[in-house]
């Protein structure tokens, strides 16, 4: 098996997607234009989605609220401090600041402008998507 996508229930699925595609480089691979608006975006390498949608039948979560280590979005980047800066200017909200783990990824956590936790890393030793 092979996963395809993870969903969120979100207050402004065609907002947030589109930040998410100016943002953080996803592509769009599919959007509905009537309720609930789910937007199916891909990552670069087209290996896994998010969909991100809007049912009215069914509360948002309070991402906001939530803490970051029991749910966040997890990008690979080559430049933690430097992504993490043009993130904030773009509204996402730090949590922290750029730290090193104790296996030596270097990661930052963040907010996007709704809320729901991201994270940036960079792995000392990538585990997926490694390319030659």
């Amino acid at each position: 098996m092979k996963l395809e996508h993870v969903a969120l229930q979100v207050a402004d699925p065609v907002g947030l997607s589109r930040w998410y595609v100016e943002q953080l480089g996803l592509t769009v691979k599919r959007a509905q234009t009537a309720s609930p608006f789910g937007h199916f975006l891909a990552d670069d390498g087209d290996a896994v989605m998010l969909e991100f949608y809007g049912n009215p039948k069914i509360a948002v979560p309070d991402y906001a609220r939530m803490e970051p280590l029991a749910l966040h979005l997890a990008f690979h980047v080559e430049d933690v401090p430097g992504t993490r800066a043009r993130l904030i200017r773009a509204g996402a909200t730090p949590v922290g600041e750029v730290e090193l783990n104790d296996v030596g990824d270097e990661v930052a956590m963040l907010r996007d402008p709704w809320g729901i936790p991201v994270q940036l890393v960079k792995r000392r030793d990538r585990m997926i998507g490694v390319r030659p």
